[in-house]
This record gives C-alpha cells, structure tokens and sequence, in this order.
C-alpha cells in the first residue's frame, strides 16, 4: 500500500497520526504522511514522530518507489500496526515553501521574458539555486536575472492566491508552458497536480507551496555563476 502524501493537499499540515506499515533498520514507513520527502528539487522534511510512546528524530526523509522512508535517529522499536503521531519542523518548512513558490514565479517570468528553461537545481532552507539555459554576456545575464527578480517582487507585493488542483495529464500537458524544466516530463499518472498563480504561472508540481505570494517577503540574489554555455546558475534567498 502506497503512502499517502497528506502535504499535497495541505501544505500547512504540521501533525497528523498515521499507522505504522513496515520497520526497517533505520527507518519506518506509514500509511499517510505530512513528511516532505527530497524530491523535485526540494530539500526533505524534519521533525519528529513519536510511536509507542517513544519520540524519534526524523533526520531525512526518502521516496522508494510509492512509499515514504522515514529516517530516524536511533533504530526504531516500534512494530507494524502501531500508530505514530508526526510533527514537522514547521520552520524549515515554510521557508521551502515561501523559496518554491519564489522559485515559481522566477521560473515563468525568465521563460517569458527569454525563453529559459531551469536544466538544474535545488531548494535549501537558506537558499534556492537555479540553473537557466539563458544567453549572454554575464553582464546581460546579471541584467537579466535582476530585472527578473525585481518583477518577481511586484508579483509578490501583489498578493495573489496560489491555487493548486488536479487535471488529467493529456489536457495539462496541452498548456503553454506547463512544464518549465529542460528535458523533464512530469511522471507518468493519470491525473497532475497543478500549481498556479494566476496570471502569472502554472506548472505541474509535487511539492509544497504558500497560499498567497505575500507570504514569501521579497527575492535576494545571493550570487551568480557561469556554468558554461547556455548554463547560467542564478543563487537567490527570500527574506526576511
């Protein structure tokens, strides 16, 4: 039985109780889970479960194949059918929500304005890194990405709702610009989850996000890079 991801519908979720499926070594599985694990480019939740009475350290957190690996601490002592009560770090979280919504908002306004496509990345607590296939001097790059990010913080004062649903993959594929991600397609299901800002972006995505952008404060760049031909790495964090 796969697990479920509780946080694909309420990324605001920060405990919930779920059932123990399988212990592992070093790890356990349930039946539902808040967890965010790494994926997408996001970095994994963190926080505690508690199961038989003893509280654990979740450390990281794992996809294999449909269920959610749970790394704890110590070796877990819990058995299959126990239930387990879950609490997220509820600050590391919402920083990766506020930084991939930026990251959302960031993505559309260089695929317009430039046609770039993000061919890399990661999202940290601290901070968000983005690769682009964008051309130029790096001093028409660096113009780039500021007057990216300087749109990108309008869109943020605005305060626009941050809608998510799900559509059948034939029709979600047939919207301009759903996918924003070089040479990758979104898994193969029946039905994708959906993330827009209206007006601004819609993308086909997993993971967590803010209600409304005001929520995410304002877009830093941190540091630019060349990374080669068609490769431009763009650092950014969201403050305060």
């Amino acid at each position: 039985m796969p697990t479920r991801l509780l946080y694909l519908d309420d990324s605001y979720l920060r405990e919930f109780d779920a059932q123990v499926i399988e212990v592992g070594d070093s790890y356990v599985v349930l039946d539902a889970t808040a967890f965010h694990p790494t994926g997408g480019g996001v970095a994994h939740d963190v926080g505690t479960l508690t199961i038989g009475g003893r509280t654990y350290a979740v450390t990281d957190v794992r996809k294999r194949g449909e269920d959610v690996l749970h790394v704890l601490d110590t070796a877990p002592g819990g058995s299959v059918g126990d239930r387990a009560h879950g609490v997220i770090d509820w600050d590391r979280r919402y920083r990766l929500m506020r930084l991939h919504t930026a990251t959302h908002i960031l993505a559309a306004i260089l695929y317009r304005r430039h046609g770039a496509l993000v061919t890399g990345g990661d999202i940290t607590p601290e901070y968000a890194r983005d690769d682009f296939n964008i051309e130029g001097t790096m001093e028409e790059v660096k113009r780039a990405f500021e007057d990216a990010i300087g749109e990108a913080n309008e869109v943020i004062r605005r305060g626009i709702e941050v809608k998510i649903y799900y559509l059948p993959r034939d029709e979600a594929l047939r919207i301009p610009g759903i996918v924003k991600l070089a040479s990758r397609l979104p898994p193969e299901v029946a039905r994708l989850r959906i993330v827009e800002i209206p007006g601004i972006d819609v993308q086909a995505d997993g993971g967590p996000h803010v209600r409304n952008t005001s929520e995410i404060g304002s877009i830093r760049i941190v540091k630019i890079e060349n990374r080669g031909k068609g490769r431009k790495r763009l650092y950014y964090t969201v403050e305060p």
